[in-house]
């Protein structure tokens, strides 16, 4: 494919990616004043944020086979309109109760514009050249993680928290009139599955007796499961323990994203030198190693925000590489169940993060200390699942070392 439509490609699938993630970064400065504007404590507040992330997971199981059956785009549409919509209902809500269960309608729109990009990148490329598009589609998508919080802001000055779910809104509109004008269909009529509930099941049966698939997205899920666990807790941690204002608190929550998404830029180049599979075990060892030195930081007693900040940072540049490795090589040997490959990747990510998030909820004090050990959990299990994974395939050790 001509470098330029490459970009454009992954211009737009990063672009239909980011919508969900704008739903959730724009709203996290929000988080204090929904509780106050609807006098809810601090857990039924997080809970609205959880019931969208479970809602992402759930949706996806059933996109990614759809998606299989009856192309990329129909989906696509499905999921976009559902998302505008209830975006539109939690603008308009006035009860905590409410607003939850329509945040999990809006994950359940969300999730389309998750799972599908994935499978189209598939269609289109394995190897390298799926790992340079996916980690252009990320450069695209950190647009949400680095602005999205700023933009949220800003927006909140203005107009209240209301007005954020008026914007994504508009954001869904804006990504329905893109897919139908610029997103081709890349799954051909040939190439697609009997739409029955047999063939999902089956397809799903495949996957699910994959031990290295299941390793790989075990190390992506757990790895990431540290990030929901920031995302849930930064905000109380940053405004209410550290005083940071809503804007300071955004940007401190940019910086940090911007080392995933920079570093993740690097995936494929350091893929071809080292390969994919050694660039998964050195960077999820390099993640754990960041947390586990800024726990014992907190245990010890220490409760500096730069420490925080700065050990995060390197942690981050980390995942940026093991989250599109890892979702090239689980997707590598199923490229005729893509969507559905896809899905229960994205599935899983979503769910252990939900789990995750919801359990750090439990001991959620506002303080750092509760939230860094959630954090550093996350990245130990991903650490061991990278050993387990690997520990039958020594040439992913073994290329560790400059090609």
């Amino acid at each position: 494919m001509p470098s330029s439509p490459f970009l454009r490609m992954a211009l737009i699938l990063g672009l239909l990616s980011a919508i969900g993630p704008f739903a959730i970064d724009m709203y996290l400065p929000a988080l204090p004043d929904i509780g106050a504007s609807l006098h809810a404590e601090v857990g039924p507040v997080q809970w609205s944020l959880t019931a969208f992330f479970l809602a992402l997971g759930v949706g996806q199981v059933v996109y990614g086979p759809v998606s299989d059956m009856l192309g990329r785009k129909p989906p696509l549409y499905f999921g976009l309109a559902l998302f505008v919509l209830t975006s539109i209902a939690c603008a308009l809500t006035s009860d905590i109760r409410m607003l939850v269960l329509l945040r999990f309608l809006q994950g359940l729109g969300a999730a389309a514009g998750t799972v599908i990009p994935r499978a189209v990148v598939r269609d289109l490329h394995t190897g390298h050249e799926a790992a340079r598009l996916m980690s252009l589609l990320m450069l695209v998508f950190s647009v949400s993680p680095l602005l999205a919080p700023l933009i949220g802001s800003g927006v909140i000055a203005l107009t209240g928290w209301r007005g954020v779910f008026w914007v994504v809104a508009l954001l869904g509109v804006a990504g329905a009139l893109m897919v139908r004008r610029t997103l081709p269909e890349t799954l051909a009529p040939e190439n697609r599955h009997a739409g029955t509930l047999a063939n999902a099941a089956r397809a799903y049966g495949v996957l699910l007796r994959d031990v290295h698939y299941l390793g790989l997205v075990g190390i992506g899920s757990f790895t990431m499961a540290g990030f929901f666990v920031f995302l849930a807790g930064s905000p109380f941690v940053f405004i209410n323990h550290y005083g940071l204002t809503p804007v300071q608190y955004s940007l401190a929550f940019s910086i940090n994203a911007a080392a995933f998404f920079v570093s993740a830029q690097f995936t494929a180049r350091l893929g071809r030198r080292f390969g994919l599979e050694p660039v998964t075990v050195w960077a999820a060892s390099g993640a754990g190693v960041m947390m586990v030195l800024l726990l014992a930081y907190y245990l010890l007693g220490g409760d500096g925000m730069w420490v925080l900040l700065t050990c995060y940072f390197i942690a981050s540049g980390c995942m940026g590489l093991v989250i599109p490795t890892t979702s090239v090589l689980a997707l590598d040997d199923h490229g005729p169940i893509a969507g559905t490959a896809s899905a229960l990747m994205g599935t899983l990510q979503m769910l252990i993060g939900t789990v995750a998030m919801a359990v750090a909820g439990l001991f959620a004090t506002g303080d750092p200390l509760p939230m860094v050990i959630g954090m550093a959990t996350g990245a130990l299990i991903g650490v061991l699942l990278t050993w387990i994974t690997f520990r039958h395939r020594p040439q992913a050790l073994a290329k560790a070392g400059p090609a």
